[in-house]
């Protein structure tokens, strides 16, 4: 039987995607560019995925992709150089191979922002994290910092706040661009607030230890104890495929997709991180599930939802 189906990208979204879909009688591939796994791959402990109640990122991405490729074939270091539509097919080609589909599921994720500060590659996994959700529960009764400013940031140090985490927000700016509602619930929680600084290094010696904060009016600098820094200045959505087959995005980079991970692209679906939303290992393997299934409607194999 020929190809039908490509899967762009190997973390959990697009293994889910590769188990559903031979499941449901397609012929897929995933192609990856890096390892799969995606970014759970430097995880060091996930606790909030079920059926695992602790287990390190890398043992569980391992889990997933030896899971899939009984189902589906999974081309780890093969890059898409390239992506188009004609007519009702899709033509990728790749550092590797070229290919033409009816279908095609994105699963390209999105990378976090970096502060780009001394430490914060030093101490990734120990005390320093991108994801509150992910982590914050390690830290409970313990001191935190959040570095940001918006929604995103404001979000997560209510999170930490509301799981006792003494939670400190630094930004750069006099005042922080999250939404009222947020500024409110920062006050009534009691979230520390340190404005108009930044973080300039992040400190300790085998963990987070305090990070180094300067002020950005007089250069005055201070040493915060902390035991995590969440740094939440941001995604980058790795869009690139979807933006050269013209899929909508949304305001923040982000493929926009119904209820089934359909894009507005006929034939083309986006599941996990990708698709924005809570960026988390289960949602992300519940879409790319999703959005397997739904391929069948161009396929000529209506799953019968």
């Amino acid at each position: 039987m020929s190809l039908e189906l490509i899967i762009i990208g190997g973390g959990p979204a697009g293994l889910a995607a590769g188990i559903y879909a031979k499941r449901a009688g397609i012929e897929a591939i995933v192609i990856e560019k890096a390892m799969a796994g995606g970014q759970i791959l430097i995880s060091p402990v996930i606790e909030n995925f079920p059926g695992e109640k602790s287990i390190a990122g890398m043992d569980l991405a391992q889990k997933m992709k030896e899971h899939a490729a009984e189902y589906v074939p999974i081309q780890e270091l093969e890059e898409v150089l390239e992506a188009k539509k004609e007519g009702d097919a899709f033509h990728v080609k790749t550092s590797k191979d070229s290919y033409e589909v009816p279908a095609l599921i994105l699963a390209t994720g999105a990378t976090y922002k970096k502060l780009g500060v001394p430490g914060e590659g030093k101490f990734s996994g120990r005390g320093v994290s991108y994801c509150a959700t992910c982590d914050g529960f390690f830290f409970k009764e313990k001191d935190a910092a959040v570095v940001g400013g918006g929604n995103t940031a404001a979000i997560e140090a209510i999170y930490l706040q509301n799981l006792g985490v003494r939670t400190k927000l630094i930004h750069r700016r006099p005042l922080l661009r999250a939404e009222k509602a947020y500024q409110d619930d920062i006050e009534r929680l009691g979230v520390e607030k340190i404005l108009e600084s930044r973080v300039v290094e992040i400190q300790g010696s085998d963990k987070v230890e305090s990070v180094l904060v300067e002020n950005v009016n007089t250069g005055e600098r201070e040493d915060v104890p902390v035991d995590a820094v969440f740094v939440s200045i941001g995604l980058i959505p790795h869009n690139e495929i979807a933006k050269a087959l013209g899929a909508e995005l949304r305001d923040d980079g982000y493929v926009t997709v119904d209820d089934f991970q359909r894009t507005s692209v006929k034939g083309m679906y986006a599941a996990g991180d990708i698709t924005g939303g809570a960026r988390q290992i289960v949602t992300s393997c519940a879409q790319g599930a999703q959005a397997a299934l739904a391929s069948t409607e161009v396929l000529g194999k209506q799953y019968p939802f």
